[in-house]
């Protein structure tokens, strides 16, 4: 656990389809809050029907705010590899376009170092069940805007518990 952190964090994760990303991240003891949004593109303050039409070069993202003291990054992370295939490029199963590629967008050097870290330890261990190199990439910390998503994305599972959205997890751990 980190301990040279002091207050809330966030970090911006694209692992496909926000709104399953969103239900999986929520669940985790130290994870304060998150929305869903966009990040990643060109355009200023972007809509769902554009991100989608894969013209903004926006990303599907959740925006998680977490306490260090009871969750480390490192945890998160591992997570965030663990449950979508990040050898995909620009898909997550059948959702297909840009906007369902994975990236971390990290607030700070440490996020991004630790990202980088165990992308690195995790691409042999996918490697070993028969998937391709890892596509995910690491923004520089701060390089990109958030912009939430409309509200009808926010919290959209809870809100519409038989909408699909799965995550595509590998089957592969990285811890």
């Amino acid at each position: 656990m980190s301990t040279n952190e002091s207050g809330p964090q966030s970090i911006g994760l694209a692992l496909g389809c926000f709104w399953g990303a969103q239900k999986l991240l929520d669940s985790l003891d130290g994870v304060l809050e998150t929305s869903v949004g966009y990040m990643g593109g060109t355009a200023e303050n972007p809509n769902y029907r554009q991100v989608c039409s894969s013209t903004t070069g926006h990303a599907e993202t959740v925006w998680v705010t977490y306490d260090p003291a009871r969750i480390d990054v490192a945890e998160i992370l591992a997570i965030f590899l663990e449950n979508h295939d990040p050898t995909q490029g620009d898909r997550q199963g059948n959702d297909i376009g840009s906007q369902y590629r994975s990236v971390v967008f990290p607030t700070t050097a440490e996020q991004a170092q630790t990202a980088r870290r165990l992308i690195a330890d995790f691409e042999p261990r996918l490697a070993e069940a028969g998937f391709g190199p890892i596509t995910t990439t690491v923004e520089e910390p701060g390089a990109h805007t958030y912009w939430p998503a409309e509200e009808e994305h926010q919290h959209y599972l809870k809100k519409n518990p038989f909408g699909y959205c799965p995550v595509h997890a590998t089957g592969v751990t990285c811890r």
